[in-house]
């Protein structure tokens, strides 16, 4: 007897039964997928950028220190400066409630607070732009700032993307 044959005497349609196996696949794939780390940290980067700043200690272990960090001589101990990898971008929103303008000059910075004002140098170029932190990131492994197009325009870097700079805080 033919499986068609027996899968239709015991009360079973074909169409039913191939149906029943795919929800039983369909739904042993969705928990795998909700087990591995990756589902999990890709769901974790789906929350919004508040929520990240709701919860530093998240934002902390999901963005690195910049690569080296030193103090600056001139007497005021407010003042640190930083080197890494800067980057630019564009969004509707910043997580400090403004809305994003690609004309100003304003950065993300992961911890520094909103209206703190950076210099960043180019250093390959010694170009340098005083930007406004008023935005959450990069959100990109071993980036230290992300500076808006037009402060990325000042500096020269729109053609390469990324370049390595030094910041340092003025205000």
């Amino acid at each position: 007897m033919s499986r068609i044959a027996r899968a239709e005497t015991s009360g079973i349609s074909l169409a039913t039964s191939s149906r029943l196996l795919l929800a039983v696949i369909g739904a042993a794939s969705l928990a795998a997928c909700a087990q591995s780390p990756v589902g999990r940290q890709k769901a974790d980067l789906g929350t919004n950028r508040l929520a990240a700043v709701e919860r530093p200690q998240r934002v902390a272990a999901l963005h690195p220190r910049p690569v080296s960090r030193v103090r600056v001589p001139n007497g005021d101990a407010k003042q640190t400066a930083s080197h890494g990898v800067a980057s630019f971008y564009s969004d509707t929103e910043t997580a400090s409630g403004e809305k994003f303008d690609k004309n100003e000059l304003t950065a993300a910075h992961p911890s520094l607070p909103f209206g703190t004002k950076l210099r960043v140098t180019d250093v390959s170029s010694g170009r340098f732009v005083t930007v406004r932190v008023n935005d959450r990131g990069p959100y990109v492994r071993g980036r230290v700032v992300d500076i808006s197009p037009s402060a990325a325009e000042a500096l020269g870097m729109v053609d390469k993307g990324i370049t390595n700079v030094r910041l340092d805080v003025v205000q």
